[in-house]
């Protein structure tokens, strides 16, 4: 391998340390990195990866993504179209996604430039906001497509319509659009199933619906999903990830489908979902 990419979450106190770092041990190894541009120049790096980011990430063999799971969400949905697959580096909590902790760092890349890793490919999102006859916002997510109420104690209905069939009007105080991969986020904290990583679906999760019987419902992989906004207040957001907003307005129908496109995380063969659940659940047992 001649080239791998660094994504480093610069406000993780371990990640500019780790960079400069990981990016001599590579470069001892006759490997070339690629850093985000201002990456490169906060850590003292400025001649590395200083092209524009759609010339070089496209070329890269993989892509170490230094700091947790919020990092990784926000490095999958920027790489997307390069098709990349990432390798997460946690540098905080027990993460879902990130697949080694910093003591195992260089064994793991050591045996992940050997070739010995498996790839776990995650389903992604696209959702569209259209107003009147234009599309105002397009973006893709890799755990979730929320659609929420502002701070007032003020409900939302939310026409919801699946592959052009009339499902019902939620009044809520919003809906999410769960990947089998943000099944453990947001939609669990709402009384969502947890899916498994290797399904091909979708979970629909109301968020504290005025309804005795509004449960979650799993939706195909294929599933097209409508949802009309009805709401006077002008507070609602569609939120992606739990890291991006765009204001919605009343009338406006967000459009939610899979995208042919899907991560690719890098994995050690012994790697189990399950085995992350145990450890997850673990950690909030302490």
């Amino acid at each position: 391998m001649s080239r791998i990419g660094i994504w480093p979450n610069l406000n993780k106190q371990q990640a500019a340390a780790l960079t400069r770092q990981l990016c001599h041990w590579l470069s001892e190894r006759e490997i070339e990195v690629v850093l985000p541009p201002d990456a490169a120049e906060a850590v003292g790096l400025s001649g590395t990866g200083a092209e524009p980011l759609n010339a070089v990430w496209g070329d890269v063999e993989f892509v170490i993504v230094l700091g947790g799971d919020g990092t990784l969400l926000s490095a999958a949905r920027t790489l997307l179209p390069h098709n990349r697959p990432l390798l997460g580096v946690n540098l905080g909590h027990l993460g879902f996604l990130t697949e080694v902790e910093v003591p195992d760092l260089y064994p793991a890349v050591s045996a992940f430039l050997a070739g010995r890793f498996v790839v776990d490919e995650r389903v992604t999102l696209c959702a569209q906001v259209v107003r009147g006859d234009e599309t105002v916002h397009e973006v893709n997510a890799l755990n979730d497509v929320v659609i929420t109420k502002g701070p007032f104690a003020r409900l939302v209905s939310l026409e919801t319509i699946v592959d052009d069939a009339y499902v019902t009007t939620y009044p809520a105080d919003g809906l999410i659009l769960s990947t089998p991969t943000g099944s453990t986020a947001y939609s669990l904290s709402a009384g969502g199933p947890v899916v498994s990583p290797s399904l091909d679906v979708m979970v629909l999760t109301p968020i504290c619906p005025h309804s005795f019987f509004d449960r979650s419902i799993v939706l195909g992989g294929t599933s097209r999903v409508r949802v009309r906004i009805r709401a006077e207040h002008r507070e609602t957001l569609l939120t992606v990830d739990g890291q991006e907003g765009f204001g919605l307005q009343d009338g406006d129908v967000i459009h939610v489908q899979a995208n042919t496109d899907r991560v690719r995380l890098m994995r050690r063969p012994e790697w189990n979902f399950y085995h992350v659940l145990r450890a997850w659940r673990r950690g909030r047992e302490v």
